[in-house]
C-alpha cells in the first residue's frame, strides 16, 4: 500500500489532499507545525486509522527525517505564503520555502524516498511578457520574494531529480479557492463586508486581472498527472505544469459577483495605482494547454469557484477569527 508524505497538511490544499489520498486508500502521514494551518481542517482525516499526524517544522531536519521514513511519496506544500508583506520580513520566504525544500529533499535522500510534488506558483513569472503565459516563457524580473524562493525550490528539485535519479511533479498554481480557503481576496473581500456591508476597500484600482481555480480542480489535476507518470517519462526526471483556468477575470468583476451573492451594495474605496503592494503581478494569467493535453479540464468556472468559497466562509465563521 502506498504511504504518501504531506507538509502543510493542515493548511488549505494540504488538508484536502489528505482527504482526497485517504479517500484513494492511501495511508497519510501528515506534517504541519500548525503556524498557519488548523487542526481542524484534519479532524475528518483523524478519523481514518491511514492517516498519523506528525506536528513538526520543515526547518528541523533531524525531526523531518524521521517522520518521513517509510514513505514512498512527498507532497511538498507547506510554504510561507505570505508575499503581500513579504519585505517586511525578507528572511522568512528564504528560510521556510527554499531552505526547508532543500530540508524535504534531503530527508527524501535520507530515506530512499524518489517522487515528489511540489506546489509552486505562476508568481515565479513575474510580470510576464507573454500571456496567457506557458511553461516554457522566459522569466522576467523577480517582483516578490515568495516568487523568487518558490523558483529557488524548483531549482533544487530539478536538480536532485537529475542527481539523484528524484522523480519529480512541479505544480504552478493560480490563486486556487474553495473549501477551507483562509487567505486571499474573497476572504477579505467577505470578512469586510460582514464587519461593514456600507464599505468595502480595495487595494488598487481593481482593474487586475487575476485567474482562479477551485481546489478539487487543482487536486485532480495533481494526482491525474502523477498517476499517470509523467515525470518518469520526462526527459529530465522532472516536469512543470501550471494549473489554472482558461478565463481571468478584473477584481472588479470578483466584488460583483460576491457582492451580488450576498445581497450588498457598498460603497468601493480603492487605495489607487495599478497593483495592491510590491509584488502584485496586475495580470496573471497561465497558459494551460499543456495539462489539457493530458486530458484534464476543471470542473467550475471562477464565478463558480467564488460562490463554492463563499458558500463554506458562510457556513465557517469561525476561521475569520483564526489567523
Amino acid at each position: 500500500m502506498i504511504k504518501a508524505f504531506v507538509t502543510g497538511a493542515a493548511g488549505f490544499i494540504g488538508s484536502n489532499l489528505c482527504d482526497r489520498l485517504l479517500a484513494d486508500g492511501i495511508v497519510v502521514v501528515g506534517w504541519d507545525n500548525l503556524s498557519t494551518g488548523q487542526e481542524a481542517f484534519l479532524a475528518g482525516a483523524a478519523k481514518d486509522t491511514k492517516f498519523r499526524f506528525v506536528r513538526g517544522d520543515t526547518l528541523d531536519q533531524q525531526e523531518l527525517t524521521s517522520a518521513m521514513a517509510g514513505c514512498d511519496f512527498v507532497f511538498h506544500l507547506a510554504a510561507n505564503a505570505d508575499v503581500r508583506f513579504g519585505l517586511e520580513h525578507p528572511g522568512k520566504d528564504l528560510q521556510q520555502n527554499t531552505v526547508a525544500t532543500f530540508n524535504v529533499l534531503e530527508a527524501m535522500r535520507s530515506n530512499g524516498i524518489k517522487a515528489i510534488a511540489f506546489s509552486s506558483t505562476g508568481s515565479v513569472y513575474g510580470e510576464a511578457a507573454v500571456i496567457p503565459t506557458p511553461e516554457e516563457a522566459p522569466f522576467p524580473i523577480q517582483t516578490s520574494l515568495y516568487g523568487s524562493s518558490k523558483l529557488a525550490g524548483e531549482g533544487l528539485i530539478q536538480a536532485y531529480c537529475e542527481g539523484f535519479g528524484f522523480e519529480g511533479y512541479i505544480f504552478r498554481f493560480v490563486s486556487i479557492l474553495g473549501e477551507r480557503y483562509t487567505h486571499g481576496h474573497v476572504f477579505d473581500f467577505y470578512r469586510q463586508i460582514l464587519g461593514d456591508p456600507t464599505k468595502l476597500r480595495v487595494l488598487g484600482d481593481g482593474n487586475q486581472r487575476k485567474s482562479y481555480l477551485y481546489i478539487q480542480d487543482c487536486l485532480n489535476a495533481m494526482l491525474h498527472v502523477i498517476h499517470l507518470g509523467t515525470a518518469a517519462s520526462a526527459r529530465h526526471h522532472s516536469i512543470v505544469f501550471n494549473l489554472g483556468t482558461d478565463e481571468y477575470c478584473t477584481v472588479r468583476d470578483s466584488i460583483s459577483w460576491i457582492c451580488g451573492r450576498l445581497g450588498v451594495e457598498p460603497r468601493l474605496e480603492f487605495t489607487g495605482g495599478d497593483r495592491g503592494w510590491v509584488g502584485d503581478n496586475p495580470f496573471i494569467f497561465l497558459e494551460t494547454r499543456k495539462i489539457r493535453d493530458t486530458g484534464w479540464k476543471p470542473t467550475l468556472t471562477i464565478r463558480d469557484s467564488i460562490f463554492q468559497t463563499l458558500e463554506w466562509l458562510t457556513k465557517n465563521q469561525w476561521v475569520l477569527h483564526r489567523r
